[in-house]
């Protein structure tokens, strides 16, 4: 009879361990977990920046005033009709 206690004892043990330590813990569950939502927040990241940047490229597709804006702030287009006026401030010390 103690024998068989012995060893139920012993396997409910084993089975304690499995269960809360070993592999597919209880755990290794949770970090699964905390990963997999880390993971989601990061993609949920990519996929708005993805949308602003697939918007941006169907404006750019569409639109000459979403190129000519880009031109003129990135590459400083000066349009036929316009005038190029540069104004140069002095710095407080050189008065």
């Amino acid at each position: 009879m103690k024998l068989l206690l012995a060893t139920l004892g012993l396997l409910i043990l084993v089975l304690q361990y499995q269960l809360w330590v070993g592999d597919g813990s209880v755990r290794a569950l949770n970090l699964l977990e905390r990963s997999l939502e880390h993971q989601r927040q990061i993609n949920a990241d990519l996929q708005a920046r993805n949308r602003l940047l697939e918007i941006e490229v169907l404006d750019l597709k569409t639109g000459l005033e979403a190129v000519e804006e880009r031109a003129r702030s990135e590459l400083g287009m000066i349009g036929s009709d316009e005038t190029f006026v540069l104004v140069i401030e002095q710095a407080e010390g050189a008065r």
